[in-house]
């Protein structure tokens, strides 16, 4: 086993903080921290929150309020955790890489693939999204020129350099934050009665009373809760491009759950309180819904395009975010070389136009599911995402484990001992064993499974080919 030093050479693969930075060698750090915390508010608040959010309220009613907390809970061990490996690692290939130094090889190949195809799809869901928040305007327009027009406009804006990327996916994202506060304003004006008339807790204990489907509802709406927060973790890939990531990355993951938190939970509450739990549909946001209800048309349309510009954006950062992981993966020897190719403005277009084809995929799912291809989309995409939380509390567990060593430790964000990252292991296992209760989920343990079982047999090809390769090299060699 390789002896582990301050300077954070690990593992017994034998892989070393410096050889995987000089293998990713050629991204450029143009990042700075307001970047930074906007493109992971970018990445997170998107279609799950404005759209996927209606099957949590339709499992737990006003207590979805709960659902979300729990989340909020697990995402915060999870910041903990990835906070500390990245500031010690500020790579490309992130959590994929930290696994695989301090893991084992299969768990680095497994993550950045499993999280590049869940991402692949993610996007494909949220541009059917984008769909259907055109056809509130436009509902005789086909749904899949919607899909083709923005895809092929996105994979524009990610082809330039990483800094006109950042540029507009700052203000891409902030017009979320800033609609979404203005709605908080907004939807307690409405339910106090400043301006309008009072709608009071009706809502919150009417039809059926806050828990109308008991804490198992609540529990179950914790999945769709966590499918939300997926997102918060693209500050840690973004820090192979980001400028001091020492001190910007700690302060993007602290920014970014602070006020995700008070988004969704704040909305939420909101959204729960003006609407009746049991009207609200995967039809429209429930965000757009409030504004219809109270009889505000002119504020739903604009509450329509921000849900629409927040899943543009989500796809917008998830383009990049899949660009990088496949860049690391092909850098790392795990996928074809050409896709680790950067061009002349140092962006992976090989990687990016690859990731792209979860809005092609689109296309056809959107034309032959069109009633269910977003839910589908969004239950196949999931178990990536679980599967690569998860796996984070499993790395922070052995790195923490491994650096206690180091003649000087890392900067600690998470409280002493490993307790916060087997919670979030516990919570998420309970998370993805509910998903089977949920039948608009239930794709995502019969979809998963497989994956893994695939991605696993590929990596015992990918090793013995490797190893081949190496014996015949040494050969010729000798």
């Amino acid at each position: 086993m390789t002896e582990t030093t301050s300077s954070g050479s690990v593992s017994a693969s034998g892989v070393e903080h410096g050889e995987i930075v000089e293998r990713e060698a050629g991204l450029h750090r143009h990042l700075t921290p307001r970047q930074l915390s906007m493109i992971a508010i970018g990445g997170a608040i998107g279609t799950g929150l404005f759209l996927g959010s209606a099957i949590s309220v339709k499992l737990a009613g006003p207590g979805v309020i709960f659902s979300y907390l729990a989340a909020a809970a697990i995402a915060l061990c999870l910041i903990w955790a990835l906070g500390e490996m990245t500031v010690a690692h500020p790579v490309a290939g992130s959590f994929g890489v930290y696994a695989e130094m301090y893991v084992h090889p299969w768990a680095g190949f497994a993550m950045r693939y499993s999280y590049w195809l869940a991402q692949v799809i993610a996007t494909g869901s949220e541009v059917v999204a984008a769909s259907i928040y055109c056809g509130h305007w436009f509902p005789n327009v086909p749904s899949w020129m919607w899909i083709a027009g923005f895809s092929a406009a996105l994979i524009y804006v990610n082809a330039r350099s990483v800094a006109s990327f950042g540029e507009f996916e700052y203000w891409f994202a902030m017009i979320k934050v800033l609609t979404i506060a203005v709605f908080l304003i907004l939807g307690t004006a409405l339910l106090l009665g400043f301006g309008f008339p009072r709608i009071g807790v009706a809502n919150y204990t009417g039809h059926g009373g806050f828990l109308p489907n008991g804490w198992q509802g609540v529990g179950l709406g914790v999945a769709m809760a966590i499918f939300s927060f997926l997102g918060l973790e693209i500050v840690a890939v973004t820090s192979g491009e980001a400028k001091d990531p020492t001190t910007a990355l700690p302060r993007a993951l602290r920014w970014t759950l602070g006020r995700l938190g008070l988004f969704y939970i704040g909305g939420l509450a909101i959204v729960v309180g003006i609407v009746p739990w049991n009207e609200v549909g995967l039809g429209e946001s429930p965000f757009v819904r409030v504004f219809e209800i109270v009889g505000i048309p002119a504020a739903a349309g604009l509450m329509n395009f921000v849900v629409l510009t927040a899943a543009l954006s989500s796809v917008n950062c998830n383009l990049y975010l899949m660009a990088r992981m496949l860049f690391s993966l092909s850098r790392g020897g795990y996928a074809p070389a050409g896709l680790g190719r950067l061009s002349n403005r140092g962006t992976p277009v090989v990687a990016l136009l690859v990731s792209s084809a979860g809005m092609f995929a689109a296309l056809f799912v959107d034309h032959w599911f069109h009633a269910k291809a977003y839910v589908y989309m969004l239950g196949s995409a999931f178990l990536g995402g679980i599967f690569v939380w998860k796996m984070i509390f499993v790395t922070h567990l052995a790195f923490r484990r491994r650096t206690a060593r180091w003649e000087k430790p890392p900067m600690r964000l998470a409280p002493r001992g490993p307790w916060s990252s087997i919670l979030g292991l516990l919570g998420l296992t309970a998370v993805l064993i509910s998903t089977w209760s949920v039948p608009d989920l239930r794709i995502t343990l019969k979809a998963g499974v497989p994956w893994l079982v695939f991605i696993s047999l590929c990596y015992l090809v990918w090793r013995k080919v490797r190893s081949s390769k190496i014996s015949d090299g040494a050969l010729q060699d000798g």
